[in-house]
């Protein structure tokens, strides 16, 4: 990975605040409850030039058995681990905590840089308190007030200083990798997966719904496959979402939507797809993104002779009349056919990515209408005389004819299942708009 910095420290100094200013967007979900944040959260930064890594923590709490407290300290110590520094951060409100101390400890011990920032300091007689964060042993203090920006300059400058050119043409390559999106209803196992795929604890699991509640990014480079995946919050009916948290989660989990490529799209094998599953599908169908269906915990499924065709048959029933989306049986916890996700979600990145010749689509297209014309109108013959593809994401064609208007859905419906079947674009939504020749 290129050069990284994760910002860590006890829960509510302001980390994921800061985070999102460095980022200049709304990336973390800030309130003013303990225990917001509990994965790490990636996003990529720039000053003067130099892009880096950012990685936002969960507040860390020493020694508490608290079940996601437990999961966000090791989250915090892989992202120490990971990072090539360390932005420490401090309030300077409350002052030097137990806390404060245990993670100084901590951070003493690592023989990577570490910026003491302290936060909340917005006058002259809190640049005066800030002076008792010296004892806690680093050389350079950071006074900072991570809501209005006071201060986060000079601290940007000095994390810029050590970047080389090497460390920017990583981040330039990574931003150009294809981008998968992990979605579907709470406790579906979407986190799972991401686990199961990139052979670490990326994100906290337990069985308690809306434990995911940011957009995690995660660097995917396996068995020759480079890629970003995107776990996502839990999308629920909007009567259930009684939180501003869950709230907040959905609204990132919908730009997580807009930022993918292809949607991996979760659904659980045992509850069947359900009119919420169904309205998932239709949001990254209408967003025209690649999408790929992934039924989860086949593994608890009581299984007969045809029941993944049976099943299948089923789920293409429920998602008319886009079914041309590729349908995988797979056990996350199992890691049962999780790799083949991936050859097929590249697949299908590959098919959304594909341009056609327009010479090779004239050729190809131009016999099927006549082999199928459009039906007459008002006595007047339908021609389509030419076909392009348009240069945009979604895979999109224009058809020249003398009556645009009059062609209706099912002749609108054969063509579009022509250009699948001819060129495959398996799990791609397709468009079609018809010109005046």
């Amino acid at each position: 990975m290129s050069y990284t910095v994760a910002i860590v420290g006890r829960p509510n100094v302001g980390k994921s605040t800061l985070f999102n200013r460095f980022l200049e967007q709304r990336k973390a979900i800030v309130d003013d409850i303990s225990g917001v944040t509990r994965d790490r959260q990636y996003g990529i930064a720039e000053w003067n030039g130099k892009p880096f890594n950012l990685i936002d923590t969960g507040g860390f709490v020493p020694q508490s058995d608290d079940i996601f407290e437990v999961e966000i300290r090791k989250q915090v110590k892989i992202a120490v681990e990971e990072a090539n520094a360390i932005v420490f951060m401090v309030d300077v409100a409350t002052g030097i905590t137990d806390l404060d101390d245990a993670m100084a400890d901590m951070l003493r011990r690592s023989t990577k840089p570490v910026y003491l920032v302290v936060n909340k300091v917005d006058n002259g007689q809190c640049e005066l308190d800030a002076t008792e964060f010296y004892s806690l042993g680093f050389e350079t203090i950071y006074t900072v007030s991570s809501i209005s920006g006071a201060g986060t300059g000079e601290l940007l400058d000095a994390i810029v200083a050590p970047i080389t050119q090497a460390d920017i043409d990583g981040i330039l390559a990574q931003e150009e990798l294809p981008k998968f999106a992990i979605i579907g209803q709470p406790n579906v196992g979407k986190s799972s997966l991401l686990n199961a795929l990139v052979g670490a604890e990326r994100t906290i699991v337990s069985d308690i719904a809306g434990t995911t509640r940011d957009t995690i990014h995660t660097h995917y480079n396996l068995f020759q496959k480079e890629f970003i995946l995107i776990d996502t919050a839990g999308l629920r009916k909007k009567t259930k979402e009684k939180e501003d948290l869950e709230f907040y989660s959905v609204i990132r989990a919908i730009r997580a939507v807009d930022e993918a490529d292809v949607c991996l799209l979760v659904i659980d094998a045992v509850n069947g797809i359900t009119a919420q599953d169904v309205n998932i599908f239709s949001l990254a169908a209408r967003k025209g993104k690649g999408i790929v269906v992934l039924v989860n915990k086949w593994d608890l499924m009581n299984k007969e002779t045809n029941t993944a065709r049976d099943y299948e048959a089923k789920l293409k029933q429920k998602i008319a009349p886009f079914t041309d989306v590729p349908i995988l049986f797979i056990s996350a916890k199992e890691k049962l056919r999780i790799l083949k996700a991936i050859e097929i979600g590249l697949e299908v990145y590959d098919s959304k990515k594909r341009r056609i010749p327009t010479s090779q689509l004239n050729e190809v297209m131009l016999k099927a209408i006549e082999s199928y014309h459009a039906p007459v109108v008002r006595g007047h013959a339908v021609k389509i005389k030419f076909v392009t593809q348009i240069p945009t994401h979604v895979p999109s064609f224009a058809f020249f004819t003398n009556y645009p208007d009059d062609i209706k859905a099912p002749y609108r419906n054969y063509l579009e299942n022509q250009l699948r079947s001819k060129f495959n674009f398996k799990g791609v939504p397709v468009r079609i708009f018809f010109r005046k020749k």
